[in-house]
């Protein structure tokens, strides 16, 4: 196979619609596509009809914002049920949490003498979908201050920057359990971008573990080759099915392509092996 189960359209703030993305995927050899936007499922719909009309295996998704000892972690959900009850009611309390965040951005930055962020970043968002940083970096782009959203990240978006507010999301074993309850597995997104020791890594998938999480994304479009080696391990040492996805969000947005990711290493165990 050639798989991708970590991609995100307009949905939340990737820049391809839903069936656009299947397209996108299909054409560049991708086999098995898995949408998995932020805290959100309204763009399953359309694109497990576009992986129909292409001919592609469609994996319905998500990625859920958590906390893990003041951390962000998310916390990719594969083969979820979208209409669960006990989904549903936890997406709904982390969107209303992103909005809150979202907020509070845009009065960070107008406090640096940047006015009506939150109203780009809402309009670049598009009607009732949620708000994310990456909203936030396009519009400080288009206004001309800085040259890439990386560098909007780098100056204004992470902590110690003007445009910082820390936010406390789910607890890690709730979006465990809110996946499971939707009847999906539990794979912990791109641990290499998680800003903690080896110790503390050591912990985080211990926790993860011990919460009922399935899988480790070994495999990430924002990984090194040694990084992807490194979780591999983890992966086999804790137990954990290995998953590989892009984190795709649009041409110019994302590190690699759809269907540019190395193959899994011998020795792990792959998250589909269980489908």
């Amino acid at each position: 196979m050639t798989p991708d189960l970590h991609a995100h359209s307009t949905a939340s703030d990737g820049l391809l619609t839903p069936a656009a993305l299947v397209a996108r995927a299909a054409s560049r050899g991708v086999d098995v596509i898995a949408l998995t936007d932020h805290d959100d499922t309204l763009g399953l719909a359309a694109a497990g009809q576009a992986a129909a009309a292409a001919g592609i295996r469609f994996v319905p998704g998500v990625e859920i914002s958590a906390t893990w000892e003041r951390h962000t972690v998310h916390v990719v959900g594969l083969h979820v049920d979208a209409t669960d009850a006990v989904l549903t009611q936890g997406l709904m309390q982390v969107r209303a949490g992103r909005e809150t965040r979202a907020r509070h951005i845009g009065q960070a930055l107008a406090r640096v003498g940047i006015g009506g962020a939150y109203e780009g970043a809402r309009e670049l968002a598009g009607g009732d979908h949620l708000i994310s940083r990456a909203h936030f970096a396009r519009y400080l782009v288009a206004q001309g201050k800085a040259s890439s959203t990386r560098d909007v990240f780098r100056s204004y978006l992470v902590p110690g920057k003007p445009g910082h507010v820390p936010h406390a999301w789910a607890p890690l074993v709730d979006a465990i359990a809110w996946i499971h309850a939707a009847g999906g597995q539990a794979v912990l997104a791109h641990p290499g971008r998680y800003a903690v020791t080896p110790t503390g890594m050591q912990r985080l998938l211990a926790t993860f573990r011990d919460a009922g999480g399935d899988a480790l994304e070994v495999i990430s479009g924002t990984h090194t080759r040694t990084e992807c080696e490194t979780f591999a391990g983890h992966a086999r040492s804790f137990g954990l099915l290995a998953s590989t996805g892009s984190d795709f969000h649009g041409p110019d947005e994302s590190p690699h392509d759809l269907g540019s990711l190395p193959a899994l290493m011998p020795g792990t165990t792959p998250v589909w092996a269980r489908w």
